[in-house]
């Protein structure tokens, strides 16, 4: 099968075309732009376009289908070739779904967590030895490539995303799975350039329980109130399976939960992980783990990439990154670092680069989420503005911020120096990176873990 992705940088998007490659598929593809990690990975499997750009020379009727990723945009020249031709145009959930029509589609949705529980998933599916077909968003250990499709296989695990699918077909990726088995692991506003309101937001996630199969199952968080009242609402034909945070202690900076009145010792910690390792637990035992096998294999896992990711240590400092940007996120990581570190001082430090970060009329709903830390610094650059075309008034953008945070607050505008500067003053310092700033995301890490206690935190 010969195919075409429009789009082949994006983190699923290069994955899939990977996947398809070692599946013995004809894979090209183009992009404006490609930034690693997506960029070295296309070029270690020889799929990293010559140059970047589209070329409508790269659409022939030779071509079986096209992929086309949400980075495009719906005039762009290659769609257009493709539609001229009549070539079938998939998006890469679409594709995926019609990939596994026969397999027992596992789907985990959420506004938060969404990736760790998968990658909770995969762990213990791996621990066990039981081979499953999967679609995730982060890079994992142990893991080449983040989407595996076999034609053997009877589990697909699917990360949910609520997101656009693509330019030409604006349903969240989650309507389409069709999902067997499903997990909801909360809901909190995000994407507020696609769901400019609260209940639009909200809607989404009731499409998508109703898309769950008849008799099918879903698993959800009980801890969340408009999740919990949702389902219950369900007229959906299907089993529902509520869980919620277990009982933990932490002790020598080491979390413990209790699990049938067994203490679990993990290399993870956080309120929210605990949260998430549950509905992992209980999605692992619909598919035929039984408890004391996910307990042995959940006590080695170390965390998905970019979540509480330890980056470096020593005698005075530990360095994490973390995902979180939106505000549920940021708050989650912040007491989850506190928590485990109640004698370190804490700087979070955060960077406003998503379309609802930037949002003047989005950003109240920060209010108290860095609440955790000792001090703030909050990163904002002109590069960001630019790339999400918003207008917005910078001076109130700040002072809106200062108020919300209500801790000690340092703001830095293009100026890593600065940044560098104020974490290696500290002696004992905790930063958090929401960060598509990798350059000042290594320099806050390098500069920080020479004497710091550090959490980063980066998108």
């Amino acid at each position: 099968m010969r195919i075409h992705f429009i789009a082949i940088g994006g983190a699923a998007m290069h994955n899939l075309a990977i996947a398809l490659k070692n599946k013995n598929y004809i894979v090209s593809g183009s992009d404006d732009i490609i930034n690693d990690p997506s960029k070295s990975r296309l070029m270690k499997h020889g799929l990293l376009p010559e140059k970047c750009g589209w070329n409508t020379e790269n659409i022939s009727k030779e071509l079986d289908a096209v992929i086309l990723g949400m980075h495009a945009k719906s005039d762009n020249p290659e769609l257009l070739r493709a539609r001229e031709l009549k070539i079938k145009i998939f998006s890469y959930p679409e594709f995926i779904f019609n990939q596994s029509r026969n397999k027992f589609r596992v789907v985990i949705g959420g506004s938060h967590g969404k990736t760790t529980i998968t990658s909770m998933i995969l762990h213990v599916m791996n621990f066990n030895n039981i081979d499953v077909d999967y679609m995730v968003g982060a890079q994992l250990k142990g893991f080449d490539v983040m989407v595996k499709i076999t034609e053997e296989n009877r589990f697909i695990i699917l990360e949910g995303d609520e997101y656009l699918t693509s330019p030409i077909d604006l349903r969240p990726k989650f309507h389409l799975y069709k999902p067997d088995l499903a997990l909801i692991s909360g809901i909190a506003w995000d994407h507020i350039n696609v769901f400019p309101a609260y209940e639009i937001y909200l809607e989404q996630f009731k499409i998508f329980i109703d898309s769950i199969k008849e008799k099918g199952t879903l698993i959800y968080n009980s801890d969340d109130i408009d999740l919990n009242s949702m389902v219950n609402k369900s007229t959906n034909r299907i089993n529902k399976i509520p869980y919620n945070t277990p009982s933990y202690s932490v002790k020598n900076n080491v979390t413990s939960i209790e699990i049938s009145n067994r203490n679990i010792p993990l290399m993870i910690f956080g309120e929210h992980n605990l949260n998430n390792l549950m509905g992992a637990k209980f999605i692992c035992q619909q598919m035929g783990i039984d408890e004391d096998s996910f307990c042995k294999a959940i006590t080695s896992f170390d965390g998905a990439s970019n979540r509480l990711e330890l980056v470096c240590k020593n005698l005075n400092s530990i360095a994490y990154k973390d995902f979180a940007h939106s505000p549920s996120k940021v708050m989650a990581t912040t007491s989850a670092v506190r928590s485990q570190n109640s004698d370190k001082k804490i700087v979070a430090c955060l960077e406003l680069h998503t379309y609802s970060s930037l949002n003047i009329d989005f950003i109240k709903q920060y209010n108290n989420t860095l609440s955790s830390a000792d001090e703030a610094i909050i990163f904002y650059s002109k590069k960001s503005i630019q790339k999400k075309r918003t207008r917005l008034n910078l001076v109130l953008l700040t002072s809106m911020f200062a108020v919300l945070v209500r801790n000690y607050v340092t703001f830095v505008y293009e100026q890593t120096s600065v940044l560098c500067q104020q974490a290696s003053s500290c002696t004992s310092i905790g930063v958090l990176l929401s960060s598509e700033t990798n350059y000042w995301q290594t320099q806050v890490v390098r500069t920080s873990c020479r004497s710091s206690y550090v959490c980063g935190i980066r998108e």
